[in-house]
């Protein structure tokens, strides 16, 4: 809930209160935003849920509470629509108000968190010798989103990539090697990542073939485990491998991200075991040891148990995710967990949920949240795969998003004869393919599909990240036109003549300029005039009583002489186009909103931390991302009615101000989506 809201919803209780006792203090007054504009921007629906309760008419409830509201400063007078809404318009002068007093606010009007508290963002997370791949994307764009919001929200947040690095995959694969690549078990980068996936596939198809090789695997994976010298050092040259390739994607969409892979939890497995032991929650079943849980069950509709030691004795996902989760309240001392895994997974993290909260682990004020997205399918509706069938490489599905916007710009920019270097096509090219790609992901409920397509990702129209960027570039193209500085009208300097020079400084201004004036004008008529009997000694009896004035106003008292300098100082910075610096602390730009798009526009722009604080709850990007799309749509009707360079004083200043707040507003709640900005497309 905004400022505005909450004030507004204070502002109702209160009234509901004086109009019909103590009793109803505390009572809701449903304040939301107004699900037309006809009907003002808030309605307050309480009368009719109170109806019953007082016996009365939904709108003598409403009347009654309106005789007692007092918004006056914030709204119109308050009307009551149908059989009790109670309907609230925003005043023009509150908006201005509202508007001049994020201008100058890096944070544009949202303020951090009161209670900052540690979180962590558990995303990405790909498994070693293996590539990323479609798979992988939404976790790691969706994982960043939601990190970079709250820690701009002021929490401290702790990005951790939890890598597939442990575990009988690495048994498998050091094992094959061994017997066809033993280099690359000894020396560094002796195979590059793609054969690597493919030796990996070779040795599953071996593995899941040969009985004896599965031996060798595992006896591979006890070496491992032991901390054999020769395994060792091989299982970290593959995994250093991979992270090299893993950092070229990052580097791609700007991700940062602390790796803590599963080896780091191998040594806490047996005390996870041995703790649930302790706690009675174990159970022996076929040889491996159990946790029980509510809610699961089998086809046969038997209890469905959660296994976190095998019958072999080693460990599994949930023995390590038990142990990570653990580490992270204790060591961590996180409040709040987020998982970000495919749809596909949410069993699993309500089943280790159960388990650490029967056990103990999960202390009151520790919040665990598992973020479930959708697939990501091919335009066929299916599952997005290359025409071999293949899983795409997310470093291909990259590199093809930024070839197609290269060849977009080449041939927009052939279209309108315009000529630009290289450098600023690649560039362009680069930062549009990527964006397309990471706003097309974030810009759907991430738990639905989405049909991947470049060509409506890439489109300059609809809700894409080249629409929004080419609105902000638009902007930046107002400042280069009429050679404005925006940062300048932040602080008030620029040439804005309701506060440059007060009206008595106009008058003095003019008297200077009209005295310059007159005395050229005068020498001429006196030449004229000369000849004509009492006419020159006239006029130099008034040019001395001028003088005498002048003298006695502004010359022979220090006050006079500081209001003079003053005048003429003025004067100057006028022409300068500049204001003083006592001028700059005594005057705002005066924000003047008369036309009904720059209320929309202004409006829109003070929703930006109601947006926020509902995507920090919800972690729903989408919700940003549909903010930032109506942004620029109010933008650009605003631009498209309203003159803004040509714009007379005091609107043109506003107008600039307005242009100066939405690409403000468009270049943080983008850069929060992971998304850089250009100043030119």
């Amino acid at each position: 809930m905004n400022a505005t809201q909450e004030k507004l919803k204070d502002r109702v209780e209160q009234a509901i209160v004086a109009a019909f006792g103590s009793d109803l203090a505390g009572v809701d007054p449903i304040l939301v935003p107004a699900s037309n504009p006809k009907f003002g921007d808030y309605q307050a629906n309480v009368a009719l849920s109170l109806s019953k309760k007082l016996g009365l008419q939904p709108r003598a409830i409403a009347g009654a509470i309106v005789e007692k509201l007092d918004v006056s400063e914030i709204c119109e007078p308050p009307e009551i629509a149908g059989p009790g809404f109670i309907n609230l318009k925003l005043k023009t002068a509150y908006l201005e108000a509202q508007l001049n007093g994020i201008q100058a606010d890096p944070r544009l009007g949202v303020p951090a968190a009161k209670t900052p508290k540690r979180e962590i963002v558990d995303f990405s997370s790909p498994n070693i010798a293996k590539e990323m791949h479609v798979g992988h994307l939404r976790s790691t764009i969706i994982g960043d989103a939601i990190a970079r919001i709250l820690e701009f929200q002021g929490h401290d947040v702790l990005r951790l990539n939890h890598v597939g690095d442990w575990g009988t995959q690495f048994g498998m694969l050091i094992a094959y090697l061994r017997e066809v690549y033993p280099d690359a078990l000894t020396t560094a980068n002796a195979l590059d990542i793609g054969d690597l996936v493919s030796f990996y596939r070779k040795a599953k198809l071996r593995f899941d073939a040969d009985e004896a090789f599965q031996e060798t695997a595992r006896q591979e994976v006890v070496r491992l485990q032991a901390g054999a010298e020769d395994t060792l050092h091989a299982w970290k040259l593959l995994c250093e491998q991979s992270r090299r390739e893993f950092q070229i994607i990052y580097e791609l969409l700007d991700i940062k991200l602390i790796e803590r892979g599963e080896s780091f939890y191998n040594p806490l497995l047996s005390g996870v075991v041995e703790d649930l032991d302790k706690s009675g929650l174990l159970v022996e079943n076929q040889g491996a040891k159990c946790v029980f849980l509510e809610g699961f069950t089998n086809r046969e509709g038997e209890p469905l148990p959660l296994i976190v030691q095998k019958s072999d004795g080693g460990y599994n996902y949930a023995t390590t995710d038990l142990a990570s989760l653990r580490y992270r309240i204790q060591q961590d001392e996180a409040k709040r967990i987020i998982y970000v895994t495919d749809a596909g997974q949410a069993n699993h993290f309500a089943q280790f949920f159960q388990v650490a909260r029967k056990a103990g682990w999960i202390p009151d004020d520790v919040e665990l949240v598992h973020v479930p997205f959708g697939l990501v399918l091919g335009e066929d509706g299916k599952k997005f795969k290359t025409r071999s069938g293949d899983v795409v490489r997310l470093r291909d599905l990259l590199d093809e998003a930024v070839s197609r916007s290269h060849a977009d710009l080449k041939a927009r920019l052939q279209e309108e004869e315009r000529q630009e270097t290289e450098e600023f096509i690649n560039e362009v090219a680069r930062v549009v393919g990527i964006s397309a790609v990471k706003y097309a992901d974030l810009s759907q409920n991430r738990t639905s599909n989405y049909i991947f397509s470049y060509d409506k990702m890439l489109d300059l129209k609809g809700n894409t990240a080249p629409y929004m960027l080419y609105v902000y570039a638009r902007i930046q193209g107002i400042s280069r036109k009429g050679d404005i500085n925006f940062t300048r009208i932040r602080t008030s300097e620029i040439q804005d003549f309701n506060s440059v020079a007060t009206p008595k400084s106009l008058v003095s201004i003019a008297i200077i300029i009209a005295a310059i004036i007159s005395v050229k004008v005068t020498l001429n008529i006196l030449k004229a005039v000369n000849d004509i009997p009492l006419l020159s000694p006239i006029l130099e009896m008034i040019g001395f009583g001028y003088t005498l004035w002048f003298s006695s106003k502004y010359l022979l008292t220090a006050k006079g002489r500081q209001e003079l300098l003053k005048n003429v100082s003025i004067f100057k910075q006028t022409f300068k186009g500049k204001s003083t610096p006592s001028q700059r602390n005594e005057h705002n730009v005066n924000l003047v909103l008369e036309e009904e798009t720059e209320l929309v526009l202004s409006k829109h722009l003070l929703q930006l931390d109601d947006i926020l604080n509902s995507v920090e709850v919800e972690l729903l990007p989408n919700r940003l991302c549909q903010y930032l799309f109506e942004l620029s749509q109010k933008f650009n009707q605003f631009y498209d009615r309203c003159p803004i360079l040509q714009a007379e004083e005091p609107q043109r200043t506003s107008r600039l101000v307005l242009c100066d707040l939405t690409a403000r507003t468009l270049k943080l709640g983008l850069s929060l989506l992971g998304i850089q900005v250009l100043e030119r497309m």
